[in-house]
This record gives C-alpha cells, sequence and structure tokens, in this order.
C-alpha cells in the first residue's frame, strides 16, 4: 500500500487504481462476526435471506429442504457473544410447507406483518406472519427461481416472477386471487428468466437477468415493454458478433438496483460483476475481477462526476425518456 501512496503523491498512478486497492485490501480483510451466530434450524443449504426494512430486527431465510425460518436479530440478553434464536419456522410437518427448494423470500416492504416466498414447487406464497398461514398462492406453469415486490410502489402491488419460461410474469396482490396472474407477459429473453428486480427510484421499472446472457430494464406500463438491453460492450462491438447486447459471457444469475436506484448491480456464471448506469444502460466499468484464481470481486463507486468527451457531449436527450421525469430532481443537481 505504501507504493501505491507515493506512487499516486508523485503523480505516476491514477487515482482510481489506489482506490480499488484500498478497498480490495479491506475486503480481503473482512472476518466473520465472531461475537454473534444464527441457530441453525435448515437441514441443508440456506438459498435465500431477507431483512425486514422497518426495524431491520427480523430475518427470513429460504432453504433448499423447504423450510422458512424467521430470526430475531435483537441482542435481548446484552451479553457480548450472543445466537440470534429462531422466533417460528415452517418446517416439513407445516400443513402450508414448500414441497420443494424454497429460491427467494422477501418481506412486504411496508411491514413485518407479511412476507413472500417462492419454490421449484412451482408456487408463489403469500404469508401472514402472525398466523404463519399463508393468505394466497399463486401457482405457474414451470419453476419459479426468483420474484420482487417493488419497495416504492404506492399505484400497484404487482409482484415480478422469473421462471424456467423465457416471460417474465406479474402477480396482482390485489386481487387475492391466483387466478390474476397477470397474461402481460414481457417476451424478450430467449431463455429462463434467473432473477428479477423492481427500481427504488421509479416504481414502474422493472429489470430482469436472464440465462440468456442479456438483463432488460422495463416499463411495465408500456405495449412494449422493453426499454433498454444492457451491453457490455457499449455498442463499440459489432451487432453481428455473439455477445453484443450481452451483459454477461454467461448466464447473469444476479441482480440488484443500489439503494438510490441510480446503478444497476449484476453477476453472471463468467466470474464477472458489473455496475450499470440505469438511466442509460451504460456499462460503467467500475467493477473488476482478479485472475483465475482470486475470488474477490470489488465494487468502486464512483466519487466524482466523469468528465465528457469534448467530441461526444453528454445532453440530456441521451438519457432514456422513460426516466427524464421520474428520475430528473433538484436534490441531483445539488
Amino acid at each position: 500500500m505504501l507504493g501505491f501512496l507515493l506512487a499516486r503523491q508523485a503523480g505516476l498512478d491514477d487515482p482510481l487504481r489506489l482506490r480499488r486497492a484500498e478497498s480490495t485490501r479491506r475486503v480481503l480483510g473482512l472476518e466473520l462476526n465472531k461475537d454473534r451466530d444464527v441457530e441453525r434450524i435448515h437441514g441443508s443449504g440456506v438459498n435465500t435471506l431477507d431483512i425486514e426494512p422497518v426495524e431491520a430486527r427480523y430475518m427470513l431465510s429460504g432453504g433448499s429442504d423447504g423450510v422458512i425460518v424467521l430470526y430475531d436479530l435483537e441482542n435481548s440478553s446484552r451479553q457480548p457473544y450472543y445466537t440470534c434464536k429462531a422466533v417460528c419456522s415452517v418446517g416439513r410437518n407445516h400443513p402450508d410447507v414448500h414441497k420443494y427448494s424454497v429460491e427467494t423470500v422477501q418481506w412486504y416492504p411496508h411491514d413485518t406483518g407479511m412476507f413472500t416466498s417462492s419454490s421449484f414447487d412451482k408456487t408463489l406464497k403469500v404469508w401472514d406472519t402472525n398466523t404463519l398461514q399463508t393468505a394466497d398462492v399463486f401457482n405457474f406453469e414451470e419453476t419459479v427461481y426468483s420474484h420482487h415486490m417493488s419497495p416504492v410502489a404506492t399505484k400497484h402491488c404487482l409482484v415480478a416472477v422469473g421462471t424456467r419460461g423465457p416471460k417474465v410474469q406479474l402477480c396482482d396482490l390485489k386481487s387475492g386471487s391466483c387466478s390474476h396472474i397477470l397474461q402481460v407477459i414481457f417476451a424478450g429473453h430467449r431463455q429462463e428468466i434467473l432473477a428479477v428486480s423492481w427500481s427504488p427510484r421509479c416504481e414502474y421499472v422493472l429489470a430482469t437477468a436472464s440465462a440468456d446472457s442479456r438483463v432488460k430494464l422495463w416499463d411495465v406500463r408500456r405495449a412494449s415493454g422493453c426499454l433498454i438491453t444492457l451491453d457490455q460492450h457499449n455498442g463499440r462491438k459489432s451487432q453481428a458478433a455473439e455477445s453484443a447486447n450481452t451483459a454477461h459471457n454467461g448466464k447473469v444469475n444476479g441482480l440488484c438496483f443500489t439503494s438510490d436506484g441510480l446503478h444497476l448491480l449484476t453477476v453472471g456464471t463468467d466470474n464477472r460483476m458489473r455496475l450499470w448506469n440505469s438511466s442509460n444502460g451504460e456499462n460503467t466499468l467500475e467493477l473488476y475481477s482478479g485472475s483465475r484464481d482470486c475470488n474477490i470481486l470489488a465494487w468502486i463507486p464512483s466519487l466524482y462526476e466523469p468528465v465528457p468527451d469534448e467530441e461526444e457531449p453528454t445532453t440530456k436527450s441521451q438519457l432514456n425518456p422513460a426516466f427524464e421525469d421520474a428520475w430528473s430532481s433538484s436534490d441531483e443537481e445539488g
């Protein structure tokens, strides 16, 4: 690290390289918390976790055994060493337990009275936390890989669901009936949908990731649907190339928006993570991975506004029109 500092002080090194080196050093220094443990309930692997956003006190876990467990993360003992206890669980003997592996669990964004789960048993279940009974069940024709509820929606209660088919399905929680699986289904992917995520900045914008190496952004209000298909080459590669309009060189099996909704993070089976500008779909190239023997990936968000190229000045017209109204605000200008 001293060598990086000396090189930077002499003006021989880029400041971004120094930030990346320091971030990687900190990541490599991370250790598991030795003061806190979690009670083991699952009999096999844990596939998904979600901490409720209201108090950040309760955590859901879903396992490959079909079991769902609710944990209390608060240290009620006031001791320096403690174990987070399970409050309740949907075990194998529960009448509504998932038959197969639970792939996603999510708290209702506005309170802890409800949560959702989806499974390889081709169902999405809505649970009453207080009674631990299902309030509704949505059945699908294909295996469910992922689902997500918008954290900011006020005008809809849609749950986006990714399945083994190449289409995204929207379930309306307000209807209270599994017959209202919306058949306004967005085509565009060629293989199964492995991950879905609503934007925390615009309640109608949905991101989807697929085994076809593509990531798409959708406006669910539009008939045409697709706003952007992310391109890892930022349009610099020939459209005839095999990897054109692909986000990764492999399946894209994870994605999430940053908390402000301005960027989208994706991860693929090509052992790469990428950070995208969610308004124009640009690959920011702020993510990197090491050599083949390195399993640490680091994301260093830009701390400054990049200087636009004089030949290609950045203008508002370059932004996708779907984001101009919802994503332009005075707080960003400050």
